[in-house]
């Protein structure tokens, strides 16, 4: 009895040895933001304030929050539409727990960093063993670019979706293995989670989640790869479903902005070349000045996998395969960022919505991530720990001046509650038939025009404005709020269409009141577009759970 308690002791210490020791080497990566203030990067401050808008939508009922009505100064702004809304759910739960705005946005930054590495370790760990999953989680989490995530461009987005890649593939390999609810549920999730943390790595990422899904279905054996493609086919499906209350009015309304127009730059002045792949010096500028290195560790991990290729070639051909396909997409990922791709960007216009071509550095660390665990799985458990050992210090060593902030922002609560001197973007999200930055603050949240009213304000959220207006005359009154598609003026509960394309008011809502006294009721809705995909998602999830309860029935 004393051995079997001694054995269970010791396999418990063995699976929380490796998770434990990646939450430790975390730490020197994120003590700057036990730093008071925020970090200074590129978006951080923006982020803040839409994280604060978001909120505040929760506060007033409102639980897919669109509008953000103090952006923009004041005059509100659909960027929540459009912009990944998982980091700011996850935010708002810390703010909700009484953490501060800036604090609750560093918690994210922190606690997704670590979830990141674990879940690298998860799937490389059910895939190749431990010393692999350890060797590709140091490998994933000290990658140059996600220091430039962190500490440079503040790209919240890209940061939470590092997570959710390797927890996909994880739950793909659980079920190739064995049909279950718990990798069937998890591989639904985790997919809507990765739609919702970031568009375009989204994007990025899905063809190399289809094509490993593929080769467990064709190199594991399983007995059923009928149910087995069902159960990938669900997880596809499903998984958009429930994210498609975001992803569906984000992409067809995005033509009632100003994206294409101002994402229209020439990406030939954003490509990377071939020697910042190696090195780069580490600076705080944007694109073009910030590094886009690959790490010089990291690159020789990839010239030692080729020496892994030719070994696993001759000893076991699958696992060749599946190295060769990560070895290729990394090699591709390189070349999509340099202007020797041009014609492609040129060719697929969906391309051209990512903005930067050095995105794909995404791809390039998780594929020399994978290529890592890959390598060590060749080695005895003595040499992967020595090699962990050895990995671990040298890219702790290399990276040691990546993960610092430039400086640190201190702001009042209110600098980011209150209305906000900006639309957080470069104005792609504006409407297009206003003006891409109002840059001034109204003078009243409604005004007169012409004729002659007395406005008294009732009430006032984010998505709903009620007034009492008693006009002497008629009146031409200016709701200073900019319009987009869901906005809905009611007078004395009777809808009226207002005007929105008035070359003296751009992109702001005017109408006609008749003599009298009224309410006025300026109401933001969803359009039959938005509802359909809130529909779908809530059919999507009523579904996952229909078919986790049919699961449990059969015992699976």
């Amino acid at each position: 009895m004393k051995n079997n308690h001694k054995s269970q002791w010791t396999n418990f210490l063995g699976n929380i040895f490796f998770p434990i020791l990646i939450f430790l080497i975390c730490i020197p990566v994120l003590l700057d933001l036990f730093h008071p203030g925020l970090p200074i990067t590129h978006d951080g401050q923006d982020h803040v304030a839409r994280i604060a808008n978001f909120y505040q939508n929760l506060q007033e009922g409102v639980i897919i929050p669109r509008w953000a009505g103090n952006l923009n100064w004041g005059y509100g702004h659909p960027i929540l539409m459009f912009l990944y809304p998982l980091p700011s759910y996850v935010a708002s739960l810390f703010y909700f727990l009484g953490f501060t705005l800036v604090d609750s946005t560093k918690l994210v930054f922190g606690a997704m960093y670590i979830a990141s590495g674990l879940t690298m370790y998860l799937w490389m760990k059910e895939f190749l063993g431990k010393g692999a999953g350890f060797a590709s989680a140091v490998f994933y989490l000290f990658a140059p670019y996600r220091f430039i995530d962190l500490y440079v461009r503040g790209a919240i987005g890209e940061h939470v979706a590092f997570v959710f890649p390797p927890l996909i593939c994880y739950f793909l390999l659980r079920l190739s293995k064995q049909e279950s609810s718990l990798a069937l549920v998890g591989g639904t999730l985790s997919l809507a989670a990765l739609i919702l943390s970031h568009n375009a790595i989204s994007l990025m990422f899905l063809p190399l989640i289809i094509l490993y899904a593929m080769f467990p279905f064709f190199t594991i054996k399983n007995k059923n790869k009928k149910t087995l493609l069902i159960n990938y086919a669900f997880i596809l499906i499903v998984g958009f479903g429930i994210a498609a209350f975001f992803w569906l009015p984000a992409y067809f309304e995005g033509k009632y902005t100003l994206r294409d127009i101002v994402t229209a730059g020439d990406i030939t002045s954003r490509f990377v070349s071939i020697p910042s792949f190696l090195y780069g010096s580490w600076n705080y500028g944007g694109t073009g000045e910030f590094s886009t290195q690959i790490g010089i560790i990291h690159w020789i991990i990839v010239l030692v996998s080729v020496i892994a290729l030719l070994v696993y070639k001759r000893q076991d051909k699958k696992l060749f395969l599946f190295g060769l396909s990560v070895f290729t997409i990394f090699f591709l990922s390189l070349f999509l960022m340099t202007s020797f791709s041009n014609f492609i960007w040129n060719t697929i216009a969906t391309l051209k919505k990512f903005q930067f071509p050095w995105r794909f550095l995404s791809v390039s660390v998780f594929t020399v991530a994978t290529l890592a665990g890959f390598t060590i799985s060749l080695f005895t458990k003595k040499q992967q720990l020595l090699f962990c050992i050895a990995a671990g210090l040298l890219l702790l060593f290399a990276n040691q001046n990546f993960w610092h902030a430039r400086d640190y922002l201190s702001k009042p609560e209110n600098f980011y509650s209150g209305i906000y001197n900006s639309t957080t973007d470069t104005g792609e999200s504006s409407p297009i038939w206003s003006v891409r930055f109002m840059e001034h603050i109204p003078k009243a949240h409604m005004e007169v025009i012409t004729g002659e009213s007395a406005i008294q304000e009732r009430g006032r959220t984010f998505t709903k404005h009620e007034y009492i207006v008693n006009a002497s005359e008629q009146t031409r009154i200016r709701e200073n709020t900019l319009f987009f598609p869901g906005w809905q003026v009611f007078v004395d509960g009777k809808k009226i269409t207002p005007e929105f394309q008035d070359p003296a008011n751009r992109g702001i809502m005017t109408f006609f009141i008749n003599k009298g006294k009224h309410d006025v009721l300026v109401k933001f809705e969803e359009t039959k577009l938005r509802f359909i995909a809130n529909c779908l998602s809530l059919v999507s999830l009523t579904m996952l759970f229909i078919w986790v309860i049919v699961l449990k029935k059969r015992k699976i």
